[in-house]
This record gives structure tokens, C-alpha cells and sequence, in this order.
């Protein structure tokens, strides 16, 4: 599943594209993907420009001037096409659906703007979806109701963030950081990553982490989620950016998908355990848990 940054360069490649363009037609061809009435698809998306197109943890709203928003969620498969003669735009699962003719047999909405460009969404395994909400009611969906801050708004303090990690005290430090109800669009990747960068051992509970580790741990993540987002994401087999070009962020990483290679920082090798039930890199010389 992507993570923030992943999720942010589709937003900057949508909005740039998107912005301005008026829906001719929609077309959806399966209801589970797309669970709007279509009454309400043809009074307040067909005719509607795109005015904006923003994203809260993994989520992405696409703003239309009707004053509703397409709220969606790529889940595991989904994907965001984006076509206008030889404009293209891919992003999300790797498949031939990226760069093949489409429509195709993935593809579950299609929408058709005036200018002629169109966008698909395309979904393998059908658990992505595109949600129809009047705009100033999507800040009060469940899951937006139940999703931790931001981690790069410029109000979450380190503060902030050391207080809320300590909700779970009790719980690895991995574990905290993977939940989507503590700080928004966090995964796998990137608690190896800042987990790394401030030397704390990801099976270490949250209780015998010091104040100034979680600071420093707060520092660090923020640092590399805005790395991640200028090299365009880290899923570079899945993401593609508004020119094409694949996000690069995997081949700066430090100990993600590093096992067996040489620590950056000491030299000793990179290993990979399981903590908090996922796949974990770390450097077993530089992150020693404490007993």
C-alpha cells in the first residue's frame, strides 16, 4: 500500500493536470469501486471543474466547483491514469495498466473531460474506491475522524509528537509508528528509515525511550519524508511521477532493503527481523535495544 509520500507525488502530478479541466462524462463499470447515485454523479461531477486536488494521510480529495469532492483510496491495487495526447500520467500498482491502452480489463471509473484528456482508475483486486461526499462534510468521515495528524503539517510539534507516542507505552516503537491513528501515513518503509536515522531499535518499547530520542526521532522522520517526496516516492516500481520518471527515494535509503549490505554509518551488516508483524531493516550495531 503507498505510503504518504507516494501518495503526495500523485497529488502534485493530479493537481497540476487536473486543476481547471471540466468532466464531460463519467463512466463507471463497477459499483463497489465507484458507490455513488448517479443522480448525483451527473448534477455535481459531469459539468464540474476540478478546483483542487488534496490529500489527508493516504487519502487523496479531488475538489470540484459543484462543492463536492471524489474521496479515494488506491488500497492495495489501484491506480490513477491520467492520459491527454502524449501527456501521461501513471501511479500506483505495477502492472501493464501504467503505460498499456486503456480502457482495459482493470479499469473500474472512467472520466472524460471537455478538452478530451481522461482519467482512469484502474483496480485489479477491486478494494480501492472513489467516494462521492459534498466537500464540507469529508473532514467528518470515520476515517478522517479517527486519523492521527499530519506529520508534516507545520502545527505538529516535536511536542506533539513525543506526546502521542507515548499513548502506547507499553508498545514497540515500530508498532506506534505504524498505527494510522497516532501519526497519518507512516508505513513500513519509512519507520525503518527515521528509526535508523535516530538510532532506536524498532522492537524497543515506547516506555524505555527517552523524551530526546522521540525528538530526535521526529526530527528525522519529517526529514526523510520530505526527501522521499522530492525524489518523487519510494515505490519505484509502483509510482510513476507526471513526466513518466520513477520515484527514487529507494535508492537513497539507508537499511530498507539493505540485508546483507554494509551499514552507511559503521559498516557492520545490515540485517532483517520481524517486529510489530512486518519485515524490519535495521543495523544491529548502531540500533541496540535496551534490556
Amino acid at each position: 500500500m503507498p505510503e504518504l509520500p507516494e501518495v503526495e507525488t500523485v497529488r502534485l502530478g493530479l493537481e497540476r493536470l487536473l486543476t481547471g479541466r471540466e468532466v464531460k462524462t463519467v463512466q463507471a463499470t463497477w459499483a463497489k469501486s465507484f458507490p455513488n447515485d448517479e443522480l448525483a454523479v451527473q448534477s455535481q461531477v459531469v459539468g464540474a471543474r476540478v478546483t483542487a486536488v488534496r490529500r489527508r494521510a493516504k487519502v487523496l480529495m479531488i475538489e470540484l466547483s459543484s462543492g463536492y469532492s471524489l474521496v479515494t483510496h488506491l488500497k492495495m491495487t489501484g491506480q490513477l491514469v491520467f492520459r491527454d495526447g502524449a501527456v501521461r500520467f501513471g501511479a500506483g500498482h505495477p502492472n501493464g495498466s501504467l503505460v498499456g491502452e486503456l480502457p482495459d480489463k482493470s479499469t473500474r471509473v472512467i472520466f472524460t473531460f471537455v478538452d478530451g484528456s481522461k482519467l482512469f482508475f484502474n483496480d485489479q483486486r477491486k478494494f480501492g474506491w472513489m467516494r462521492l461526499l459534498p466537500t464540507a462534510e469529508v473532514p467528518n468521515i470515520d476515517f478522517f475522524q479517527k486519523v492521527g495528524p499530519e506529520p508534516l503539517d507545520n502545527t505538529f510539534t516535536a511536542e506533539a509528537f513525543v506526546a502521542r507516542i507515548r499513548r502506547r507505552p507499553k508498545s514497540t516503537i515500530k508498532a506506534v509508528l505504524l498505527d494510522q491513528t497516532v501519526v497519518a501515513g507512516v508505513g513500513n518503509i519509512y519507520a525503518d528509515e527515521s528509526l535508523f536515522a535516530a538510532k532506536i531499535h524498532p522492537a524497543q518499547r515506547v516506555v524505555d525511550v527517552g523524551d530526546e530520542q522521540l525528538k530526535l526521532l521526529y526530527q528525522e522522520l519529517r526529514r526523510i519524508l520530505k526527501l522521499s517526496i522530492e525524489k518523487g516516492g519510494s515505490t519505484d516500481k509502483n509510482y510513476v511521477d507526471a513526466e513518466g520518471k520513477k520515484g527514487s527515494y529507494l535508492s537513497f535509503a539507508q537499511v530498507f532493503r539493505r540485508e546483507g549490505l554494509a551499514c552507511p554509518r559503521c559498516g557492520a551488516t545490515i540485517i532483517k527481523l520481524r517486529v510489530a508483524g512486518r519485515g524490519t531493516h535495521i543495523c544491529p550495531v548502531c540500533q541496540v535495544a535496551a534490556h
